[in-house]
C-alpha cells in the first residue's frame, strides 16, 4: 500500500511538473523603439490577444535599451521577437524564422534635422554630433551611417538607446541631427510639434518582423502568425489595435500581414555591401 501511495504521488509530481511546464508563456522581445512605457503600453493588449486568439500564451519582455533586447535573443533568452536585428550574416544563422510583419509601405532610413537648421546637405553635417538609436538599429543606424559614409562624411555618432531618444535629442538642439526610421519619426513629430528637414532618405525596407526561435515548435508557430494576422479581420483584434495605437499618439493604427524570410532579402544584401563595420 504505502509504496503504491508513493508511485501515486510520484506520478502526480511528474504531471504537475508537465503541466507546469506546458502553462509556461513564451518570452516575446520587443525591439525598443520607444521608451519602456510606451512599448509596455501599445504591445501588452496585442500580445493578450495572440495569446488568447492562438492557445499559445505570450510574455512581453524588453531589455533597458535596445541593444540588451537584442542580447537577449541572440543569447537564446527569447521565444519570440519583433525585430529587424537578425538579418546581418552572423545573426541570420541562428535559425530564427520570420512570421508576419506590420502591414506598411515600408520603412525608411533619414537623417534628419530640425527646421531651423543651416544644414542643407549631408556635407554640412561634417564634424558634427549625429544622434542614432543604439549600434544595432537597422534603418536608424546602418542605412543612415552608410549614407553618411559614401559621402564622405565624418560624424561623432552618439548612441541615445531608442529611436525616440534620439529624436529627442534632436528636438533639445543636443545634437546637429539624427539618424532616424522614417515612420517612427514622423510619429514623434507630429505628437510634439517637432518640425524637421530630411537631407538623406534611402529605399523602403519591410517593416520589423514578428520572428520565432528555433526552439518554437512550427505549429505554435504558425499559431501565432495566424492570430497575427487575424487581427486587421476580427472586430475584437481592430479594437485591440486601435486601442494601442491612440494609447500613445499613433495617427493610425497598423494591422500585420503575412510575411516569410524572403521579404528581407534586401536586408541581407545591405549587409553584404555596407561601408559601416557590422555590429555582431
Amino acid at each position: 500500500m504505502e509504496t503504491t501511495l508513493k508511485s501515486l504521488i510520484f506520478a502526480w509530481a511528474l504531471f504537475a511538473s508537465a503541466l507546469s511546464h506546458a502553462a509556461a508563456p513564451y518570452a516575446f522581445g520587443v525591439l525598443n523603439q520607444r521608451s519602456l512605457q510606451a512599448t509596455a503600453v501599445y504591445w501588452n493588449p496585442i500580445l493578450n490577444y495572440v495569446s488568447a486568439r492562438s492557445g499559445v500564451p505570450l510574455e512581453l519582455h524588453i531589455g533597458r535599451t535596445a541593444n540588451e533586447t537584442t542580447d537577449r535573443v541572440v543569447a537564446g533568452r527569447l521565444d519570440f521577437a519583433y525585430t529587424n536585428h537578425l538579418f546581418t550574416p552572423k545573426r541570420a544563422a541562428l535559425g530564427w524564422r520570420v512570421l508576419a510583419r506590420q502591414d506598411s509601405r515600408g520603412i525608411r532610413g533619414q537623417i534628419v534635422v530640425r527646421e531651423d537648421s543651416p544644414a542643407r546637405s549631408l556635407k554640412d553635417l561634417t564634424g558634427q554630433s549625429v544622434a542614432f538609436p543604439n549600434p544595432y538599429a537597422f534603418v536608424g543606424y546602418y542605412v543612415p551611417y552608410d549614407a553618411l559614409l559614401r559621402a564622405g562624411v565624418r560624424v561623432t555618432p552618439l548612441f541615445s538607446g531608442n529611436q525616440e531618444a534620439a529624436m529627442g535629442q534632436l528636438m533639445s538642439g543636443q545634437v546637429a541631427a539624427a539618424g532616424v526610421n522614417h515612420q517612427v519619426m514622423a510619429d514623434f513629430a507630429r505628437r510634439n510639434g517637432l518640425k524637421y528637414r530630411v537631407l538623406s532618405e534611402s529605399e523602403p525596407y519591410f517593416d520589423l518582423a514578428v520572428m520565432a526561435s528555433p526552439r518554437v515548435s512550427e505549429a505554435d508557430g504558425e499559431k501565432v502568425r495566424q492570430a497575427f494576422v487575424g487581427m486587421i479581420d476580427d472586430p475584437e483584434g481592430r479594437r485591440v489595435l486601435k486601442a494601442a495605437a491612440q494609447a500613445i499618439g499613433l495617427g493610425k493604427s497598423r494591422g500585420f500581414v503575412f510575411a516569410d524570410d524572403a521579404d528581407y532579402t534586401n536586408y541581407r544584401a545591405f549587409f553584404r555591401h555596407t561601408r559601416v563595420p557590422v555590429n555582431e
